[in-house]
């Protein structure tokens, strides 16, 4: 369900002293934006952030006015104003969708019920020996450039016949002819990003004369994607140092809470608490660091990831308005209030009652823990399969397919079957490992919540029915 509420947020300023932004019009950008917000400033603190569109000052709704009208309603409400605000995404999806912004309810409803508006959407493209996999061709009559004779590469990245085609490579090719396009694709060398609309996305905006782009496009085909890194401070900080220059990458402490959160050398920071720091200096991303106290929450994109995005010329901030707007598990705040779960066999437990990880401490036996270690070549992550019925895993609550998350404290995402393996070994005959069901782990991922022991569930020894599954090399037994 998508509703456009907006934030109403009050600030004062004493003599001499500002609100702390810059009101904007900005060319192809509709609204009044708020910029150049000052740290610290009234502004910043009460909570505005930068993009977001002023609706009502003062109770009078701006957003049909000039600048200099909204200018002069601001100057003439003196030491204390009161602002509607509604953040970028949700005013841009709202213009799309026509609603009508004066409306004080701000709830888009199509034939009775609320829905979301039909996104475009970005396509990564990496040419084999038999090309792209797909053919263009143009509507008799008009410029448009349709795609058709889907295969292979094109299909598997989400592209469809009579797509039609409207960017490539963040360039708008819709006055372009059928030879310019062709062109422009091959300039782009082993890879292409595309922007595409279906037929029926592309009849819904047409419908309303609203202007499209890839504000509007859902990321969710693209190949690689940023990463939430929620850190919480350890006595000697964080654990990371911020170089000024992107390109030298950053440095992580071995071990380190930000080590532990999965943060990595040549990972770019794109957003601090929600908040874009893209086109920021090193020195104001830092402040926004400096401010989140003991824990902080980054939005960050590895270095394929960020070629890749900076290809097609969109922010990876699209990721993170995707995911806010998703209808969503429980936030990591609001998951550490469930009520924790009853001691119950798993036949009598509802498997989607929560979304926990589970923390297993286990002895090794004389038949070592009763579990197999697996993974997929070449691929990050690891799970647990063939798990003993009766034994030290079993016992603790471990189930087959697991996703293992950390071991003996040590979060083992981004490490290798070998690393796994050398940390268990290394335990001696103890061990604590917190794992997750995949549908648990996937939709925490998908939240950005950070999984810790602390948002975890220990279970009594339990029986359950052993299944035999299916493994992938490489993979090592602890059975014995």
């Amino acid at each position: 369900m998508t509703t456009y509420k907006p934030r109403v947020i009050s600030l004062t300023k004493t003599p001499g002293q500002t609100f702390g932004f810059y009101l904007r019009v900005e060319q192809n950008e509709e609204g009044h934006l708020i910029r150049c917000l000052e740290m610290g400033g009234p502004a910043e603190l009460a909570g505005m952030k930068d993009g977001d569109r002023i609706l009502r000052v003062n109770g009078t709704f701006v957003d049909e006015l000039s600048h200099s009208e909204v200018v002069e309603l601001v100057r003439d409400g003196g030491a204390s104003v009161s602002f509607h605000i509604l953040d970028e995404s949700s005013y841009k999806k709202a213009k799309a969708l026509g609603v009508k912004l004066s409306d004080p309810h701000l709830t888009p409803v199509a034939k009775g019920a609320t829905k979301e508006p039909p996104k475009l959407k970005l396509c990564y493209l990496v040419k084999t020996s038999s090309g792209y996999g797909f053919s263009l061709r143009s509507v008799r009559g008009k410029i448009w450039n349709c795609i058709y004779s889907i295969k292979g590469v094109a299909y598997n990245a989400g592209v469809r016949n009579e797509d039609r085609l409207l960017e490539v490579n963040g360039e708008n090719i819709e006055s372009y002819t059928h030879d310019e396009v062709v062109e422009k694709i091959k300039l782009g060398g082993k890879s292409v990003m595309l922007l595409l609309v279906d037929k029926e996305t592309d009849s819904f905006y047409r419908n309303k004369k609203n202007k499209i782009g890839s504000w509007l496009a859902t990321v969710k085909f693209l190949p690689l994607q940023p990463r939430f890194i929620n850190l919480t401070k350890g006595s000697n900080g964080y654990g990371f140092l911020l170089k000024e220059d992107p390109g030298q990458g950053g440095e992580v402490d071995k071990g380190s809470p930000a080590d532990k959160a999965g943060l990595r050398k040549m990972d770019r920071v794109v957003a601090v608490n929600g908040t874009d720091v893209d086109k920021c200096s090193h020195k104001q991303v830092v402040d926004w660091i400096r401010l989140c106290d003991n824990t902080c929450s980054f939005l960050v994109v590895d270095k394929d990831t960020d070629q890749m995005y900076k290809q097609g010329k969109v922010s990876p901030m699209l990721f993170w308005e995707e995911m806010k707007g998703s209808n969503s598990p429980p936030s990591y705040t609001e998951a550490l209030s469930l009520p924790a779960p009853a001691q119950t066999s798993m036949a009598g437990r509802d498997k989607t009652e929560e979304l926990r990880p589970k923390l297993c401490r286990m002895e090794k036996t004389s038949a070592g823990y009763g579990f197999h270690l697996n993974g997929i070549e070449g691929v990050l992550g690891q799970y647990i399969t063939e798990v003993v019925k009766g034994g030290a895993a079993d016992k603790a609550g471990m189930e087959n397919d697991d996703v293992v998350i950390e071991v003996n404290g040590e979060n083992v995402e981004q490490s290798t079957h070998a690393e796994v393996v050398n940390i268990i070994r290394r335990s001696g005959n103890t061990l604590e490992m917190l794992v997750a069901r995949q549908d648990v782990y996937k939709q925490l991922k998908a939240t950005g919540v950070k999984t810790t022991p602390s948002l975890s569930t220990q279970f009594a020894p339990k029986e359950k029915k052993t299944t035999q599954n299916k493994t992938n090399h490489p993979s090592h037994n602890y059975k014995r």
